[in-house]
């Protein structure tokens, strides 16, 4: 893959990047370790010593470092047919989905049953966008993936926002995910890159931020930053997933389209419902970029509305989320008579500053 991504420097298709191209050399290795495995001849299969399974790679750096683009033109170049690759929050619907068929079949420990369907044919498994937003994949997560990359000797390549020791941070019963930080640093050669470009916002540079009035125009504008930050096809539109997204370790918040850390949003779900600092706290915490739709222009009569949309609006800038919308009026027109509108002045500001070059190129993650 090395080569491939060198052609690309030289016809002008990336740019030069050190911590893309030590990231590229790594897996340009481990294709080769891999590759080597399977093209051996028959006697050498018969009589050669058993095989060792090649170390993994984490790469992890900020959004828009190329760690998917990298992690694609891996599984591309990579010849052999026991490969696949995955995003993370999908394999973990299929891992819980293996678990209950295996509880319904098996009376003893369901967590190998599904490691072999998913992993047992497979010597390269890669995922995009390891992250980790609950108590039930946390607990799961260490004993399986000992069982696939120890056990059927798979080589599992990932990508993150987070460094390892980062992962589920302040996550309910952490300590039983702790085993799992350590397999992946024992297991897994970490890689870093955190280059001071984000090339993603570069796709997005002619698009603005904020979208007025509410309509077709607004709506396709905000659809293009999802399929540019996220890299899915605009003609699969139809099957982009969903998730549930945990709040407090205690219950969940359906997110309609969720994808490489982008959530969608319609103000009437985060602002008309009963909602509070803790559902706003875990959609900043878990995303990066947040796409609201349908923000109306507020009343008097909608102050429980404008009193929520404030508190979104704090935890989204404290954590330095991206944020596309579209909405019926400029922030400064959104509310401007009723209770706390005063106070509002200061979420408009801030949104005013959100759309800023300044502001977009900050990384996502609370204030210190």
């Amino acid at each position: 893959m090395l080569a491939r991504y060198e052609r690309l420097i030289a016809n002008g298709e990336l740019r030069p990047d050190p911590d893309q191209r030590r990231a590229a050399e790594r897996l340009d290795r481990l294709q080769k370790d891999l590759e080597a495995e399977t093209s051996g001849g028959l006697l050498s299969q018969l009589f050669g010593a058993k095989k060792v399974r090649p170390q993994g790679v984490y790469m992890f750096g900020g959004v828009g470092r190329g760690k998917s683009m990298l992690m694609d033109l891996f599984h591309e170049r990579l010849s052999i047919k026991e490969k696949r690759r995955v995003h993370f929050h999908a394999f973990m619907q299929e891992v819980h989905a293996e678990l209950r068929e295996a509880r319904k079949t098996e009376s003893g420990d369901p967590i190998p049953v599904a490691a072999e369907r998913l992993a047992g044919h497979l010597r390269c498994l890669a995922f995009d966008e390891m992250v980790v937003n609950n108590s039930a994949d946390a607990m799961i997560m260490s004993r399986l993936f000992a069982r696939i990359i120890n056990t059927h000797n798979v080589a599992i390549v990932t990508t993150s926002n987070r460094p390892p020791q980062d992962l589920y941070t302040d996550g309910l019963n952490r300590e039983h995910f702790l085993p799992f930080i350590d397999l992946i640093e024992a297991e897994l050669d970490v890689v870093s890159l955190n280059g001071p470009t984000d090339y993603r916002l570069d796709r997005i540079g002619d698009l603005k931020t904020w979208h007025t009035p509410i309509g077709d125009a607004a709506t396709d504008a905000v659809r293009e930053v999802f399929f540019r930050m996220t890299d899915f096809a605009p003609e699969d539109a139809e099957h982009v997933p969903s998730q549930e997204l945990e709040v407090g370790g205690k219950r969940t918040m359906h997110v309609p389209k969720s994808l490489k850390g982008v959530g969608v949003f319609s103000f009437k779900r985060l602002c008309a419902e009963a909602r509070g600092a803790p559902d706003y706290l875990a959609i900043a915490r878990y995303f990066h970029t947040v796409i609201i739709v349908g923000i109306p222009q507020m009343g008097p009569e909608m102050r429980n509305e404008a009193a929520r949309f404030v508190t979104l609006i704090d935890a989204l800038y404290e954590h330095k989320v991206k944020l596309f919308a579209t909405a019926a009026s400029a922030p400064d027109a959104l509310y401007q008579a009723g209770d706390g509108s005063f106070e509002f002045e200061r979420t408009a500001s801030r949104l005013q500053e959100m759309q800023s070059d300044e502001y977009l190129a900050l990384g996502h993650g609370a204030e210190t």
